[in-house]
């Protein structure tokens, strides 16, 4: 069957898919910790009861899952002891959105505070090992007022541990 919609309805250009250990346990916290709603599962036709690929909705953005298969070089960032990618997710309210990720099983990296940069943000990895940063956008600004509070910000910081 052929389509004039070349993009999926509803999809953006980019779209996460992530590899986690036990996909179906990290739709289930998903929907607890950020309210996302599940629109495909295919599991693996073997039994096993892992998925070869399932789509939830998180707000307006769509993530693709599948479980890990090693024998495929799918792993997730618990075989890699961690994951250099975060993803962001803006929230209507940061500090109710991050409690109830932690409340579903997340771990705290950074409570939410106030940045430089004009949102309130905070950062939790999930119980699959993937890092979520969550933010409100609670003020403007300028380019200038950026830069000078990133500086501010990094002269204050402790030195990086070698």
């Amino acid at each position: 069957m052929s389509t004039s919609n070349k993009i999926p309805e509803g999809t953006h250009s980019i779209t996460p898919h992530l590899v986690c250990r036990n996909a179906a346990d990290a739709i289930e916290f998903y929907k607890k910790a950020f309210g996302a709603t599940e629109l495909a599962r295919i599991p693996v036709p073997d039994g096993s009861g892992k998925l070869m690929h399932a789509m939830i909705r998180i707000g307006d953005s769509h993530v693709m899952l599948v479980d890990e298969m090693r024998e495929w070089n799918c792993v997730g960032p618990q075989d890699l002891a961690g994951s250099p990618v975060t993803l962001h997710h803006y929230v209507e309210d940061v500090d109710s959105a991050f409690q109830r990720a932690i409340d579903a099983g997340g771990t705290a990296r950074m409570p939410p505070q106030d940045m430089f940069w004009g949102d309130r943000y905070g950062v939790l990895r999930d119980p699959f090992g993937h890092m979520w940063s969550l933010a409100t956008h609670v003020r403007d600004v300028s380019p200038e007022e950026a830069l000078a509070g990133s500086k501010e910000m990094f002269a204050n910081c402790p030195e990086p541990q070698a």
